[in-house]
């Protein structure tokens, strides 16, 4: 990963009309800060904002989402659930956008507390998902991934590019110094995401209801709103390592014995 990427973020796919940019990272690694991942979507020059982030990360988000597309052209924000990393930016993104917020219904009451808003750009998302339509006619599908780890959460598939954006659900916590873009080694990069999985997921059940929802999918890569993407095989070996993954409830015994 090269120094500019960083900075102006990557292109992860693209065609005559169809773009799925991951937009970069701070160029310098901060003590204490949780790495986060903010992806765009740009579909017949209207654009679709995936976890934009919180206040922290807004002004070098905004001005990298800048050089893809002009904020009036964004239609559509999805938040994956409530977390400040993922949604306390939302008043701005309002103020500077025209899009309405996708979240789901859980939520709606909770996110003005991160500042005003007009909640006729808040469309609920209902517990079974659903669907969005592209200007190509292309579908973004909301996967249900409740409880994994917010009770009301969601996953992104965009069709066109055969991307699934999965939120908190594959993330990794990279030592300092050792952050990379793209899963190479499964097994060294499972030790960066055990111990999250283990404590923020809630039970082993909820995984395999959601890998089952997204292997009818059948992702060409997962991208996460923390740490590395999967593709190629490791889109495989993340699916079966989480499908059986013990966590939350499945551990919650030997939490309380402490």
């Amino acid at each position: 990963m090269t120094k500019e990427e960083i900075i102006k973020g990557k292109v992860l796919y693209e065609d005559e009309e169809h773009r799925f940019v991951w937009l970069g990272w701070e160029e310098e690694e901060e003590e204490g800060l949780v790495q986060t991942n903010q992806y765009l979507i740009v579909n017949r020059g209207k654009g679709v904002l995936l976890d934009p982030g919180g206040v922290y990360v807004l002004p070098r988000v905004l001005s990298v989402v800048s050089g893809y597309i002009e904020p009036e052209n964004i239609e559509i924000i999805f938040y994956t659930h409530q977390d400040p990393d993922v949604s306390s930016g939302i008043a701005v993104w309002l103020e500077n956008t025209p899009a309405k917020v996708y979240i789901s219904r859980l939520w709606v009451r909770f996110v003005p507390h991160f500042g005003g808003m007009d909640f006729d750009r808040i469309v609920p998302i209902e517990d079974s998902g659903g669907e969005v339509r592209l200007p190509s006619g292309d579908r973004l599908v909301f996967v249900p991934a409740h409880f994994l780890h917010s009770t009301g959460n969601f996953s992104l598939f965009d069709e066109r590019s055969g991307i699934l954006f999965s939120g908190d659900i594959g993330a990794a916590a990279f030592p300092r110094g050792e952050r990379y873009l793209f899963v190479e080694d499964f097994e060294r990069h499972r030790a960066y995401m055990e111990g999250f999985h283990r404590r923020y997921m809630a039970s082993r059940r909820a995984c395999e209801l959601w890998v089952r929802e997204v292997e009818r999918l059948g992702p060409k890569m997962i991208a996460p709103q923390h740490g590395a993407i999967f593709s190629g095989d490791n889109v495989r070996k993340f699916l079966d390592w989480f499908r059986n993954l013990e966590c939350g409830v499945d551990l919650v015994d030997r939490i309380y014995r402490r």
